[in-house]
């Protein structure tokens, strides 16, 4: 008899005195697999979860309840995912391949989810992340036919940014202690 006994098999019925020994020693190896499995799954999950789950005699009952809490728990993430995404800005600390990137990262945590963003979107919804200096990248992939992939978005928007770098000039400011 293993641990899993009491989740492959379904509850023996109670034995009484005049049951057959096998009958019996079958509804014994179901309650000592029950209670074990039970007292094994209550000492490795989380403090908080046991109790929030409520008083379970069942293996099985125990990890359907946990189940159900995680479910809730998905929809809750997915929410945050959703809010971070949508919320999503391009700041220019991390660079624009940081950017992409977490924004592709978190419509994969999404799609495990079971909330799809579809590439096109995805690539249009990062465009529309990148501040006004991408203004004539913008306008430039607007004017094309091809639709791009995230990996050439993610190239395209690189080269962009290195060329903005080099473009920019290069500032010194001289400070001159005052004559007083």
């Amino acid at each position: 008899m293993g641990l899993d006994y009491v989740l492959r098999e379904e509850v023996p019925p109670a034995s009484t005195d005049t049951d057959a020994p096998e009958v019996k020693k079958k509804y014994e190896w179901w309650e000592k697999s029950n209670r074990l499995s039970l007292m094994l799954m209550k000492s490795l999950v989380s403090k908080s979860i046991p109790g929030a789950v409520g008083e379970v005699s069942r293996a099985k009952d125990f990890l359907k309840a946990i189940k159900e809490q995680f479910a809730k728990s998905d929809k809750a993430l997915t929410s945050t995912l959703m809010k971070r995404l949508t919320s999503k800005i391009f700041d220019s600390s991390n660079g624009v391949r940081a950017h992409i990137t977490e924004m592709r990262d978190l419509t994969a945590q999404l799609k495990t989810l079971k909330v799809d963003i579809s590439k096109p979107f995805l690539v249009h919804f990062i465009f529309n992340s990148l501040p006004a200096e991408y203004g004539p990248f913008k306008i430039s992939y607007n004017t094309h036919k091809e639709e791009w992939s995230i990996i050439k978005l993610l190239t395209m928007c690189v080269q962009e940014e290195e060329m903005m770098k080099q473009d920019k000039p290069e500032v010194a400011h001289l400070a001159t202690p005052s004559k007083e």
